[in-house]
């Protein structure tokens, strides 16, 4: 049993300011000297890039449907150690889902798992007595779900604040703070930069954070928060360790992996490179828009799918890194590439020069393609075998064409077939959480240990059953090939249904 003190932070729905308040309430408490952690619900690496920032340790990610609900205990209970406060910022409305399925995925889900206390953030700007009614609705919707308090956010006056703190008494709410129109700064980057602000902690990312904690201290009662907070029951079950996870082999000589990222935050879950550590690796950070070359003694090359795709011309105008990368991977040392990572091994992105190690060019379309995919792998790789099955998530706009190789990275039904696979490249628009299926890293070092002239050793793979999300972890004899990634339940029609565009 743990008893770990944690909060979500959630809203009724998307702009009610959640973010920032998550980011300020963890800036504000960091400052008064408590040892705090943040996590994100949901695939976004950028809200958890800042997140991190504010708290002063990695950002987590928190999505059951990329680990398996079966592992939203043990990862936050893992990520959350050491702290004494951890704060969940939820996505979208707290009773939303990105699939449609919030019993599954939503932030309701991810809190009801964790036993957290909710606080639900409002936009009240235009809101008087009927915050009550919905702020009660909220309350009723789900009996596993505890509203601890509300944050009244953009209230207009005294006289405004006063009327709706009485109304919220009515109906037993505790109001937890209040911020004025103004108050809270719009200071976070463009999210079109996604988390290369905090990976190079720029001046403006470092006091967006700090102005963002000066204002949730001035207005929100840190003290009943942090109570609140500390009411949370013990969770049960072990937590997740990066050792047990991979299950590392012992090598004469532990290889090099660079990772995307920077000195700030990794541009892929925090999760990748503990597990390339727990498997045998020394991991190096190399940043694709800023460092000339690879880190010395590279044997493996890791481009996560945090990277956003607005910064095509600083990728092109590193030439030497791209010089690099083109003899690294046609020397046939491994690289696993996701997200922009793909367009960037090709040949050109909108018409800009990129690395050349793949025969395609990408273009930038005037629509976003997000949704999870359950992917099966159609041949084998340094990251996953044939056959092998997982739920990755991709948010692009790049369209590469041809989109899939000779040898295609992935396929899933509904899709045509996606990615590369060429010499010991795995190239893909699909970003994976590598905590779904902690084997890819133990192949990913194995790959780098045993170098481009010689075959991937084969290396057995646990499948996990799919599984209720609230139902207990049973492990039950595999009905399929052992080779497979079987990480999370899926919606029959998973593959369609969150597509902004098709793909």
């Amino acid at each position: 049993m743990s008893a770990q003190p944690r909060l979500v932070v959630s809203a009724p729905a998307s702009g009610h300011g959640k973010t920032a308040i998550a980011v300020g309430l963890l800036a504000a408490c960091a400052a008064r000297g408590i040892p705090v952690a943040g996590f994100k619900v949901g695939p976004d690496h950028t809200d958890a890039a800042y997140l991190g920032l504010a708290a002063g340790r990695p950002g987590r990610n928190l999505d059951p449907r990329l680990v398996g609900a079966q592992r939203i205990a043990p990862l936050f209970q893992h990520g959350a150690s050491g702290s004494q406060l951890s704060v969940i910022e939820g996505a979208m409305g707290l009773f939303d889902s990105l699939t449609g399925q919030p019993e599954i995925d939503g932030t309701a889900a991810v809190a009801a798992v964790l036993r957290a206390p909710v606080v639900l953030v409002v936009d009240v700007a235009s809101m008087g007595h009927s915050l009550a009614a919905l702020v009660h609705g909220f309350r009723m919707f789900d009996e596993m779900v505890h509203l601890g308090g509300v944050i009244l956010n953009r209230v207009a006056s005294s006289r405004h604040e006063q009327m709706l703190r009485t109304a919220l008494d009515d109906i037993g709410m505790p109001v937890l703070g209040a911020l004025r129109r103004g108050d809270l700064p719009n200071v976070l980057p463009a999210r079109s930069h996604g988390p290369v602000p905090v990976a190079h902690r720029t001046v403006e990312a470092v006091r967006a954070v700090r102005r963002l904690g000066e204002a949730v201290a001035g207005g929100l009662d840190l003290d009943r928060i942090v109570a609140l907070a500390g009411s949370a029951p013990a969770l049960p079950g072990p937590l997740w360790t990066p050792a047990e996870a991979a299950g590392a082999e012992v090598f004469e000589q532990r290889p090099v992996v660079a990772l995307a990222g920077g000195p700030g935050a990794p541009y892929t879950y925090v999760e990748t490179a503990e597990l390339l550590t727990a498997a045998g690796a020394d991991v190096a950070v190399v940043d694709p828009l800023r460092d000339e070359g690879l880190p010395a003694g590279t044997r493996a090359l890791v481009v996560g799918a945090g990277l956003p795709e607005g910064y095509a011309e600083e990728l092109s105008a590193n030439r030497r890194l791209c010089s690099s990368v083109a003899q690294f991977a046609a020397d046939g040392w491994p690289v696993i590439a996701e997200g922009v990572a793909l367009p960037w091994l090709g040949r050109d992105l909108d018409g800009r020069p990129m690395c050349g190690v793949l025969d395609a060019t990408s273009v930038t379309g005037e629509q976003t393609v997000a949704g999870y995919r359950e992917a099966t792998a159609p041949a084998t790789s340094p990251l996953a075998p044939t056959g092998a099955r997982i739920t990755g998530y991709k948010q692009h706009r790049a369209i590469v064409t041809p989109r899939a190789g000779a040898v295609p990275a992935w396929t899933w039904s509904g899709g045509n077939p996606e990615g590369f696979v060429w010499r010991q490249v795995h190239a893909s628009q699909l970003g994976l959480h590598w905590a779904a299926a902690p084997e890819i890293a133990k192949r990913v070092v194995a790959a780098a240990v045993a170098g481009p002239a010689q075959l991937l050793p084969p290396i057995p793979l646990r499948p996990v059953p799919p599984m209720s999300p609230q139902a207990p972890v049973q492990h039950q004899p595999a009905q399929h090939p052992p080779a497979q990634y079987r990480p999370a339940p899926v919606a029959p029609n998973l593959n369609d249904t969150v597509d902004i565009t098709t793909a």
